[in-house]
């Protein structure tokens, strides 16, 4: 397909929207990209998983779980039917130990089995909103109906199969038959949520050389069609990798076909599936002969289509063919070479391109106004089609800044209005923050979307938002912020804005933001459109929405309904679950034996500074996985080089990574700095650590302890159950540390000085792993030498990034120490401030953004784990012990305070 190809999906009049969840939504809307349904742990289609269950090895099978979500499965399909599984303990138990994971149950699950009892028992367990798969008619209606009548009642969506009484449905008339007849009972006679309802409509394999299997896809695509268009708010799924069974062992067949088959089925309708990533090939970089016989099956074009297929499969290696540097495309028409320039973010040849424009043109904006705009149009659509990702598009705005760049001084000279933009939008770091990656991109991608951006920068303060809002005139504030008391500042800035009868809408942004946060809190706030974006590819089409003056209306008055539900159910949920006394809680805390417990004095005890660390010592600590998460590009590392769809994309990235690193290190734009200090110590008062010198208390460390109701012999946690009672009479030791890159600011600053912020935003991303780098590679250096509990220690990276050693480095701020205010004590006891210049903010982030801190323990039984909810008992508690009032305290931890 040409990057100009404007084909769109079938329109569908949908009113209602699939909303899913794990402990983050999933909405599946008009603007969703196609939903990706993890199936291996799904013991018929991994024999792996089948294994770790019957072996009872369910922390490995965590792992695939952990695997799929970090693959970028948004659903994940769990299913235990076997004959030598008792298929309904698993089921229970499974789910029951993702609930403990955040990593993988944020994502919505999908109960599968045949056998109605194991749905049930997971239906009783799984958090969040799920998808139960699957029902039909093959037993009758009555059971039908009892069954949808069941997971309405447990709040799920459904999968319905088209099968009936007769058989499976497998031709197109069949199709539509069950299809119709299932969501009328359903709707009609059930009163089943329509938004709810998921046919898998039967993909069956094509080119088997069996007459009536030549129209299996096609059947599939145009009932697919005649259901979405047909089945008000119903979704379509399927297992996709069943079209391609004629040619297991042939992957790049494999490979190509279900690019073909998702193509159009997805054009049709089609909007959820299970897919595996490592067997598609993204659908332009088919070669066209191999294309042509493909879509000759799939369509059923030709009496021999199957035939040729055959034989032409022959012919096709897995493996792609390297490619050249092609310059073919200059060869093109004017605006075909600057349109492949602004998609392909290629900013070589962009001035005598647009000097060769300047001359043709009646005026110089004219060449802003059509050709630049004609080509980031098709930017925009590929992007929206989900066929370029946020790095490209990045890069495309870097080739539109240079052109505009050079067009503007002839635009000036002619006194000549510049185009307008559609719209202006404020964009701010809220007060106390300092992280701006991801405000960084959205800005850009908005920019190229021609939006004036008025950018704040970070840490900036709410009233500095209002009176530039209103200075400026801008149609819209985003707001930005990574830690959790960036929530509060937001939540303040939607009431001054209410206070000072605003009527901008303002977007809300950042990792610790979510919709649940949006609606409770900020948008009760602020009567007029509060919306939250969480991620990138979004922004443009709230942003649109929002300022279009035709409809605006309806779609400001559809949010506040949609969050105004949500918030109701929210708040109802929480209800649901059960808390103990704090008193209750410490009776259930994690008990070591202390008599055999393993403790090691450090090797070196008190405060040290690293110096002189070379940035080289730091590289093989990266984890990668997380930097490709900033730019939006999901998948674990090294695999995500190799993935079929963002592979290509990812290899770039990394190799210009590399690149720039090297720049880094030949010219020391960055600099590598810590403190850490190694201390004896003792907890007290159960949820108290006392760190001491010599025998005299020098510092308090207070720990929160969990208090969510668990079933009998489960502990609620504390991080002072790993250090030794001061009645136990053993001696005990922690460590702290800090962490800093310095320059990474600075560094950016020079890219964006030149109008790159491609390598702008790049630098900063960089400069976060190199931070994330330090604090590992500080922390093996504790455990094998400073402290050496773990002298004969052997790990590789991947062993590191799975924290495959002994002791815990928890950070506050993070799960199981949620209160930054504990940072405080940190900076006192290490003097951080003044031994390497890392400073927290009145919010209590660190600056340089490039910073890690956190404490050390090293008992062999410590390890990870969540707070969650705590009461307000345990408020009022902790701030005694704190010496703080508890307004201040419910500031810090709000987030994790049971209302």
């Amino acid at each position: 397909m040409s990057e100009t190809n404007n084909q769109k999906r079938v329109t569908i009049n949908q009113s209602k929207y699939m909303k899913l969840s794990g402990l983050e939504p999933l909405v599946l809307n008009e603007n969703s990209n196609f939903i990706n349904v993890g199936e291996r742990t799904n013991v018929a289609g991994s024999r792996k998983f089948l294994r770790l269950i019957k072996e009872e090895k369910y922390d490995e099978a965590l792992d695939i779980a952990r695997h799929q979500v970090d693959g970028g499965a948004q659903i994940i399909d769990i299913n235990f039917d076997d004959g030598l599984i008792d298929g309904k303990e698993a089921m229970v138990r499974f789910l029951n130990l993702i609930a403990a994971e955040p990593d993988i149950c944020r994502v919505p699950i999908m109960i599968d089995s045949s056998k109605w009892e194991i749905i049930e028992a997971g239906l009783q367990v799984v958090q969040g909103k799920c998808v139960v798969n699957s029902i039909s008619l093959k037993e009758g209606k009555d059971k039908f109906i009892h069954e949808a009548k069941l997971i309405k009642r447990y709040g799920a969506a459904v999968i319905v199969m088209a099968f009936d009484e007769v058989g499976q449905a497998d031709n197109y008339e069949r199709r539509i038959e069950i299809a119709k007849r299932s969501y009328d009972i359903l709707v009609d006679e059930v009163g089943f949520p329509s938004e709810d309802i998921i046919f898998d409509l039967n993909i069956f394999p094509v080119a088997t050389g069996m007459d009536e299997h030549r129209k299996n896809a096609i059947d599939f695509i145009e009932a697919t069609r005649w259901v979405r268009q047909n089945l008000p708010n119903v979704s379509v799924s399927g297992g996709v990798s069943n079209v391609s069974f004629s040619f297991r062992g042939n992957d790049g067949v494999r490979e190509a076909m279900h690019s073909v088959f998702l193509y159009y089925a997805i054009q049709a309708g089609m909007n959820m599936g299970i897919v595996n990533p490592a067997l598609l090939e993204v659908y332009d970089d088919i070669p066209k002969d191999l294309l042509e016989h493909i879509e000759d099956v799939m369509l059923d074009r030709r009496d021999d289509a199957t035939e040729r297929l055959l034989d032409f499969a022959e012919t096709v290696k897995g493996s792609k063919v390297e490619k050249g540097v092609d310059l073919s495309w200059r060869e093109n028409p004017l605006q075909d070479r600057i349109t492949h320039a602004l998609v392909k973010g290629i900013d070589a040849f962009i001035i005598e391109d647009i000097e060769q424009a300047r001359q043709e043109a009646e005026k110089p904006i004219d060449v802003i106004e059509g050709h630049l705009m004609i080509g980031m149009n098709v930017v925009g659509d590929l992007f929206g089609a989900g066929k370029m990702f946020l790095p490209q598009v990045v890069k495309s705005a870097r080739v539109m800044k240079k052109a505009v760049g050079y067009l503007n001084p002839f635009i000036e000279a002619e006194k000549t209005d510049k185009q307008e933009p559609v719209g202006k939008i404020l964009m701010a770091t809220v007060k106390g923050d300092v992280h701006d990656i991801g405000k960084n991109i959205v800005s850009v991608v908005l920019a190229c979307n021609n939006y004036e951006i008025v950018d704040m920068g970070v840490m900036v303060p709410p009233e500095k938002i209002i009176e530039t809002a209103i200075k400026e005139r801008v149609d819209a504030i985003g707001l930005s912020g990574l830690i959790t008391p960036s929530l509060d500042e937001m939540v303040y800035l939607a009431k001054e804005m209410q206070r000072n009868n605003f009527e901008l809408p303002l977007l809300i942004g950042g990792a610790t933001t979510s919709k649940a946060h949006t609606a409770v809190k900020i948008d009760t706030q602020y009567k007029n459109a509060v919306v939250h974006v969480n991620d990138a590819s979004r922004a443009v089409t709230v942003v649109g929405d929002l300022l279009n003056k035709k409809s605006s209306h309806e779609y400001v008055a559809k949010m506040k309904a949609d969050y105004d539900d949500f918030r109701t159910k929210f708040l109802k949920r929480g209800k649901e679950k059960s808390y103990i006394s704090i008193e209750e809680a410490r009776k259930r805390k994690y008990k070591i034996d202390w008599e055999t417990s393993e403790i090691v004095k450090p090797n070196e005890l008190g405060v040290q500074m690293l110096k002189q660390i070379s940035l080289k010592e730091l590289v093989p600590f990266i984890d990668w996985s997380p930097f490709f998460r900033s730019w939006d590009l999901h998948g674990k590392f090294p695999d995500i080089l190799t993935d079929k769809v963002v592979g290509e994309q990812a290899t770039i990235m990394y190799e210009e990574a590399q690149a720039m690193i090297k720049e880094i290190i030949a010219k020391q734009s960055l600099k590598a700095k810590a403190v850490f200090g190694l201390f004896e110590a003792n907890s007290i008062n159960d949820d108290d650590i006392s760190i001491q010198k010599k025998g005299e208390e020098i510092a308090v460390f207070r720990t929160l302890r969990q208090q969510l109701k668990k079933r009998e012999g489960i502990p609620n946690h504390a991080l002072a159950d790993f250090i030794a009672p001061k009645d136990s009479g053993k001696k005990d030791y922690m460590g702290a540390f800090c962490v800093g890159i310095f320059g990474a600011q600075e560094l950016a600053d020079s890219y964006r000085a030149k109008d790159d912020d491609y390598n702008g935003i790049m630098a900063q991303a960089i400069a976060d792993r190199f931070a994330e780098a330090f604090a590992e590679y500080l922390h093996k250096q504790i455990r094998v030498k400073h402290w050496g509990y773990a002298s004969n220690e052997d790990l590789t990276n991947d062993d590191l990034i799975k924290e495959s050693y002994k002791g815990i480095r928890p950070a506050p701020g993070y799960p199981a120490c949620p209160d930054h205010l504990e940072k405080e004590t940190i900076w006192e006891l290490l003097d951080v401030e003044k031994i390497i210049g890392v400073k927290l903010t009145e919010s209590l982030a660190m600056w340089p953004a490039a910073a890690v801190s956190g404490y050390y323990f090293g008992n062999p039984e410590a390890k990870y784990f969540g707070l969650g909810k705590i009461t307000d008992d345990q408020v009022t508690d902790y701030c005694e012990r704190k010496g703080i009032p508890k307004d201040k305290a419910r500031k810090w931890l709000h987030a994790n305070i049971a209302e």
